[in-house]
């Protein structure tokens, strides 16, 4: 509720006139603000807001980028009361860790060894559910000597993928403060460094939900640092172009939410944006192998 009165969207869509449609762009125009972001932060706060049917999200058939909002039914219950101080500090686009702490989310839990443990256990827990469930479906790791996964935690990825595949030789790929946690598992090394300046060698580089931390720019350069040889195999949440009511789109907007308010850069994106991504650091693009519990098995090629 807090989200909507506070962007102002009631009152400015309706002043336009009942059946209105605007993009996220026109609306950021309405609203007091100093953030040449604050459009497309709105944009993904609406697309949220679409899959609650608080408002409603058409896609232009012209350009699938151009998104256009309008209020749907119950939105009429938030057009009083509208609170424009409030809609310009949200729009000041900060992140939490960087706001509070003064560094990025991820140098944070290098100088905290409790909160360090506790974001180690709760990714190892997710990723043990997911991997699962990949291995009963996805036969990408067949035939593959040499697995590296970039950002795998305390390892548990390559845990489950080597015993599945015994003959694969595992590095587990992550900061230093990371991977002191790591417990030992047979065929997995623990190498600690930089995935921006340089990741080992292997036959195959696995991500999970690593893209989604970082700016394209960002994805570009860790993508630009993997060996020129081998398979890149990345596991993400891809939103959909034409937004759906249901659990699992509201799931992926929420996170994208999540990406907007603590990692700086960081966002879910939509297939054509990861093929973007792709081609501007040199591939030829994208196969999308399986959707499995909201998540997308993709290589790139």
């Amino acid at each position: 509720m807090e989200l909507i009165t506070i962007s102002a969207l009631p009152m400015i869509i309706s002043k336009v006139g009942e059946g209105a449609k605007l993009t996220a762009k026109e609306i950021a125009a309405e609203i007091p603000h100093r953030n040449p972001q604050a459009p497309a932060m709105l944009d993904r706060m609406l697309c949220h807001l679409a899959a609650f049917n608080i408002v409603t999200c058409t896609v232009d058939p012209d350009d699938i980028d151009r998104r256009l909002y309008g209020l749907a039914p119950v939105a009429k219950y938030f057009v009083e009361n509208e609170d424009g101080v409030q809609a310009e500090r949200r729009c000041y686009g900060w992140r939490c860790c960087v706001r509070h702490h003064g560094m990025h989310a991820f140098e944070y839990p290098g100088f905290d060894e409790r909160f360090n443990h506790v974001f180690n256990k709760a990714m190892t827990n997710h990723t043990t559910i997911l991997i699962k469930k990949i291995l009963a479906s996805y036969n990408g790791f067949e035939g593959l000597n040499k697995v590296v996964d970039v950002g795998g935690g305390l390892g548990i990825t390559l845990k489950l993928i080597t015993s599945e595949y015994p003959n694969i030789k595992g590095i587990n790929f992550d900061l230093p403060h990371v991977i002191q946690e790591a417990p030992a598992y047979p065929h997995v090394e623990h190498v600690g460094g930089d995935m921006f300046d340089k990741v080992p060698e292997g036959d195959a580089i696995f991500m999970k939900w690593i893209l989604h931390d970082w700016s394209d720019d960002r994805c570009v350069k860790i993508v630009n640092a993997l060996p020129e040889n081998g398979k890149v195999i990345a596991v993400e949440m891809v939103l959909p172009v034409h937004l759906e009511n249901n659990v699992g789109v509201r799931g992926i907007c929420g996170m994208d939410m999540a990406m907007t308010t603590q990692i700086l850069g960081g966002r879910e994106r939509r297939q054509h944006e990861y093929l973007a991504l792709a081609t501007t650091a040199g591939f030829k693009g994208i196969s999308f192998i399986s959707c499995i519990c909201n998540f997308w098995v993709m290589e790139f090629f």
